[in-house]
């Protein structure tokens, strides 16, 4: 590439090298196409880099230390010491291997790479513009493009991430002290998760959450366990109530939350009582306040207009089967174009759109994805819940399986949970899944891939399963929907 006004041309332009962009560059790539990946900040987006492995990694060693601590029964007892600064060091380490891993595989399948922040200047070109005092821009034409930027977190009023004390996901996983308290505005996946990270820390959390429970869109019986551990951990919730401004009285901040009835008063959403007073607001006082409120598209930098790509309200692009917008050589993959804004939903979407553009019959099949809740418990889902198949016109039969009855559960001193299977009545096929338990992220492959290929209850039932292993709840679950499960009692 040229820097400057000098226009260069591509097969495949990718714009954004997160789980989606480098996923559909390298396998472009790996089709015989010419391909170029243009990243404005780190390859491996924000998924490697400030979101699901650095968070991974403090889950995995807050875990580490809380076990440690909490092993009495099993007749260790440990008082450990924890270095934030060098936890976040050895965090830091794992995405620097995984980051600098994905620049090697792009540049091996001849994929060329570009730093930079692309906007369009028409359904063919880019502008891209670099970085850096004097480095200029330059013109990229394409045959098709990859749109797959992203998304980042959303901010609400008054509580700018441009403050100290205001933190977003991104801020929380790089801090190299740890808070003696903090507030986190959202029950969602990503505020329990580090509602969990923090607790284990040491850190006063409290959960301010407008809705009224953990988790929301995940069942009861799978958010029950979640919130009981939470609770066992020191975490306080404020159920129905939203943050409504901060302020700094002498020494930390004071964050205010009005109940949700009161916030529509004001102009808000309205849920809940209405019959609420100044009486009933919220006043807590903290060192830092963690906003985690849902993540928004990147969207609004690429000029989209100018090649005629279209949108929705929430400024997602809108895509069809094959991953294609509205104009059809130029396509749409990961957060950007819309839910689930999953990693392994992006990677799937890059991987059908690079076979699409290099004319092989690909298309997205959502039947099969998986979501994973990194809680303590962990609560991981696939496929259909018993009232979407209900919904869908399915007789459903139910199979559960306790982890309390799991000889592995037991041994490993983590028994809270159970594994879950829907299957259709009439001839067992499995619908879905679901499971809150240890190393439920790891047992829902196996149902991923039963739905996948067609599995009934009997096939999964009939698969012999090592013993002893959390497997073998899967394979008990089973049996028990078919009415002969042997470590529990049958429906």
């Amino acid at each position: 590439m040229v820097v400057g006004d000098v226009t260069t041309g591509t097969d495949v332009l990718v714009i954004g090298a997160g789980p989606a962009g480098y996923v559909a560059a390298i396998r472009a790539g790996q089709l015989d196409l010419d391909v170029t990946l243009v990243e404005k900040e780190a390859y491996g987006g924000t998924c490697l880099n400030h979101g699901c492995i650095p968070s991974k990694a403090l889950i995995t060693a807050t875990d580490v230390a809380h076990e440690a601590a909490t092993a009495e029964e099993m007749g260790i007892h440990a008082d450990p010491a924890i270095d934030l600064a060098g936890m976040v060091d050895w965090k830091d380490g794992v995405v620097d291997q995984l980051t600098s891993g994905v620049e090697k595989l792009c540049k091996a399948n001849q994929v060329n790479l570009l730093e930079g922040t692309a906007t369009f200047v028409d359904e063919n070109t880019v502008r891209v513009s670099h970085s850096g005092e004097g480095q200029g821009s330059e013109t990229l034409e394409f045959e098709h493009a990859i749109v797959a930027t992203g998304s980042r977190p959303i901010s609400i009023p008054d509580f700018s991430f441009g403050a100290e004390q205001v933190l977003n996901s991104r801020q929380a996983l790089a801090l190299d002290s740890v808070p003696d308290s903090l507030v986190i505005v959202g029950a969602g996946y990503i505020g329990m998760e580090l509602a969990n990270v923090f607790a284990k820390l040491g850190t006063d959390v409290t959960v301010i959450e407008m809705l009224d429970s953990v988790l929301p869109g995940y069942d009861d019986d799978l958010k029950r366990p979640v919130k009981q551990r939470a609770e066992e951990l020191g975490i306080e919730f404020h159920f129905g109530y939203t943050a409504s401004e901060w302020y700094e009285p002498d020494g930390g901040i004071r964050v205010v939350a009005e109940p949700v009835s009161q916030a529509a008063a004001d102009g808000g959403a309205a849920t809940g009582d209405a019959d609420t007073t100044e009486d009933d607001r919220l006043e807590l006082d903290v060192e830092q306040v963690l906003v985690a409120v849902g993540r928004e598209p990147v969207s609004d930098t690429l000029d989209l207009a100018n090649a005629g790509i279209e949108t929705d309200d929430r400024g997602f692009i809108d895509t069809d089967s094959r991953a294609r917008t509205n104009v059809e050589h130029i396509f749409a993959v990961g957060d950007v174009a819309g839910e689930p804004m999953l990693a392994h939903k992006g990677s799937m979407e890059g991987q059908v759109a690079a076979e699409v553009i290099a004319g092989e019959p690909a298309a997205i099949d959502y039947q099969a994805m998986p979501a994973v809740v990194f809680t303590d418990p962990e609560i991981a889902t696939v496929g259909m819940t018993e009232t979407d198949a209900a919904e869908a016109g399915f007789e459903t039969v139910v199979g559960q399986f306790p982890f309390r009855a799991s000889g592995r559960a037991l041994t490993t001193g983590d028994s809270d949970g159970f594994v879950k299977i829907v299957a259709d009545e009439a001839d067992g096929f499995v619908l879905g899944a679901s499971i809150v338990g240890p190393e439920a992220s790891e047992l829902v492959a196996e149902l991923g891939l039963a739905i996948e290929l067609g599995a009934t209850l009997e096939d999964v039932a009939s698969t012999v399963h090592a013993h002893p292993t959390l497997s073998e709840s899967v394979m008990e679950a089973a049996e028990n929907a078919l009415g002969h499960a042997i470590h529990t009692l049958n429906r």
